[in-house]
């Protein structure tokens, strides 16, 4: 009986202690600095009409990023991210052609990945809508043209001792649509969708904190 009892407590203990360790707390309440990138947690994926029958997913699967947090005034924070274009992966070789991937990733009228070697993002303005979603608004470099994009993104929350690195976290979705068009990447409008759905899933680490 002592052992079942003993047994109890010490759950009791450890749930009491994952629980907080787990504790998510708003942004604001998370430790000032710039947050890189936990690439292991993270996925851009992108979404375009193919002849309106469905929407084709690809995504890109190496990209970096970091949020300059400003916890007391989260509109003044900044995010940059990049984005290798030969990253592309669609999960599906097309049957004309030897390697797909290679195709979108390298062709002219696609994403020209030869002459512009990443696809860049800098946030120019942050717009608190409520306690835990924002307007993001920034400047897109896509084939050598920068233009504005605005994000809707939704602040998931933070842990101020992520339980493995015992460093701070955070974590973001992001979800924008845009004209690949007004970029120069007009190849089959409209047959294949001049909208392009991204959405982005992300976490950040602080890599510089250190508890005293």
């Amino acid at each position: 009986m002592k052992k079942q009892i003993a047994g109890m407590l010490a759950v009791l203990v450890l749930t009491s202690c994952l629980s907080w360790v787990l504790a998510k707390a708003d942004f604001v309440d998370m430790p000032q600095g710039t947050y890189v990138l936990d690439t292991t947690h993270a996925s851009v994926v992108w979404k375009v009409s193919h002849m309106g029958l469905s929407n084709y997913t690809a995504l890109f699967t190496r990209f970096e990023a970091s949020i300059e947090l400003n916890p007391e005034d989260l509109e003044k924070s900044r995010v940059t991210a990049r984005i290798d274009p030969l990253s592309i992966e669609t999960h599906y070789p097309h049957p004309d052609e030897e390697d797909f991937n290679s195709t979108l990733a390298q062709d002219p009228e696609w994403f020209n990945a030869g002459e512009f070697t990443s696809i860049d993002f800098v946030s120019t303005k942050i717009e608190m809508i409520s306690a835990n979603t924002a307007l993001m608004t920034g400047t897109l470099t896509l084939l050598g043209q920068t233009r504005p994009i605005t994000f809707d993104v939704i602040l998931n929350g933070g842990l101020p001792r992520h339980p493995l690195s015992g460093k701070p976290a955070l974590g973001v979705s992001a979800t924008a649509v845009i004209q690949r068009s007004q970029w120069g990447m007009s190849k089959h409008v409209p047959t294949i969708g001049d909208d392009v759905t991204v959405q982005i899933e992300a976490e950040f680490y602080l890599p510089s904190f250190s508890r005293k």
